[in-house]
């Protein structure tokens, strides 16, 4: 397996890879190192943060003290934040690389937000724990999520008022996709969820005397259908595999589908719904590595975050800046900015966000001021209100660790960092660019790669 398609396979299934990993697989099979990434993955290690303030909180007593309650949603909302923190610190340093990287696709498939910590790490781990599995299970176990269930408000579906944000979505976000169900569909399958509700721990609950146990009517089929019935209907039919294979072209592939590709995919994945078979299907397969689907993606702000951070390590004096960065590239993890999640692709980049994406690298290693203020900078009334109020934070002190760079970097060339780094293919004008730059320091001369428009595709 050649270096470039090694690099394309870790781009895709994980967030970059360094050298001498590199190196060392370059030895190595096409199916060998796919075969080392599922292997790797096939543990789980569930993301944790401290979450004991709220062990001894009694459900009775939160009712009747708005005090506690105001205090705890407050709490909450800084552990969130730490969770955000954790979570980016994951991805960094990933034990389980590809099972991270399908846990962060699934969270802008299952798109859910909320500001109960307990409720958002256990919804985190949900996905972490079925990214691989089997999309029936993963579906169930989604829909009685307490995280879900709330944002949906899963927890207003009554038998005598059936509340259909969640029928909609499981069937127009989650399965399906839009025009292949009626509103029949949805009332029918709204139904079926009712009496869905959790406990303060987020501990599901199925409230029995809200629950509507009549006969339904869905594609079709009538019967007694609870919501795992409902579940295996709707994927059962084709077009939830076509939807989900169709997703996961775009974001692992290719942004523009080719059908032929799906197809296959299809073929794969229906009826048995083995997320672990449709992947190792598509990161065998000999399209994945063609050269037009190569370097062709733009890095989501995460992937530029995470991907950075790889090659150099660096701390930040106040955690805090993270959330900052995230907020103002416009991916804050956990906080999804809608019910269908982020827009990915070309959306990631306009004329406010590209010449900040281009001096993220100079931002967090050479402590760059933000150029907020000039054309291309940041312009959007978030923006300017936010350094308006926040003049020091156009600076994001941190600490790049080049002891860290130096060791995985110093034993190969400039030209292999330069190869490393930049995986799109490099236009006329960054050549004779790269041409003029000095290359006698290592650092001096990361930080340029990583300020070119190449850096930004992967």
């Amino acid at each position: 397996m050649n270096t470039k398609h090694i690099q394309h396979l870790y781009w895709r299934a994980g967030f970059g890879i360094l050298p001498e990993q590199l190196k060392m697989f370059s030895k190595n099979s096409k199916a060998e190192i796919i075969d080392m990434l599922f292997y790797n993955s096939k543990t789980r290690t569930p993301l944790l943060i401290d979450t004991s303030e709220f062990d001894s909180v009694n459900e009775m007593e939160l009712k009747k003290d708005k005090i506690l309650k105001i205090k705890l949603i407050e709490l909450s909302k800084e552990r969130i934040k730490d969770f955000n923190y954790a979570w980016i610190e994951r991805l960094i340093n990933p034990k389980e690389l590809l099972r991270e990287r399908m846990t962060l696709f699934w969270a802008n498939h299952f798109v859910c937000g909320g500001n109960n910590i307990l409720h958002i790490q256990k919804f985190n781990n949900t996905l972490r724990k079925h990214a691989l599995g089997d999309f029936r299970d993963f579906v169930k176990a989604i829909s009685k999520e307490a995280a879900m269930i709330s944002y949906l408000n899963g927890n207003q579906n009554r038998k005598r008022k059936p509340n259909e944000n969640f029928a909609r979505e499981l069937m127009e976000l989650f399965t399906l996709g839009i025009g292949n169900y009626s509103e029949g569909d949805v009332k029918q399958v709204a139904r079926a969820f009712t009496g869905y509700n959790f406990d303060y721990k987020g501990r599901f609950q199925l409230r029995q005397k809200q629950h509507d146990y009549g006969r339904k009517t869905i594609f079709g089929k009538a019967g007694l259908f609870n919501g795992n019935n409902t579940i295996d209907i709707i994927t059962n039919q084709q077009q939830c595999a076509q939807f989900i294979c169709e997703k996961i072209y775009r974001y692992f592939v290719n942004d523009s589908v080719v059908p032929s590709h799906v197809k296959e995919m299809v073929s794969v994945f229906y009826p048995n719904y083995n997320i672990e078979e449709l992947m190792r299907f598509v990161l065998n397969s000999y399209w994945f590595y063609d050269k037009k689907n190569i370097g062709v993606k733009i890095k989501s702000p995460i992937d530029l975050l995470v991907g950075i951070q790889k090659v150099v390590p660096i701390t930040f004096k106040k955690k805090q800046r993270l959330l900052y960065i995230q907020r103002l590239f416009g991916q804050v993890l956990l906080k999804p900015p809608n019910v269908a999640g982020w827009k990915v692709g070309k959306y990631w980049v306009d004329s406010n966000t590209m010449v900040s994406r281009l001096r993220l690298a100079s931002i967090l290693m050479n402590e760059f001021r933000i150029p907020f203020n000039e054309k291309g900078g940041f312009t959007d009334k978030y923006r300017r209100q936010y350094f308006k109020n926040n003049a020091d934070k156009s600076v994001f002190k941190t600490e790049p660790n080049w002891k860290t760079f130096h060791k995985n970097f110093d034993a190969f060339s400039s030209v292999t960092l330069e190869a490393t780094l930049l995986l799109s293919p490099i236009n006329n004008g960054t050549k004779a660019y790269l041409k003029t730059l000095n290359k006698s320091s290592k650092q001096d001369y990361c930080i340029q790669l990583m300020s070119l428009p190449e850096y930004q595709m992967c």
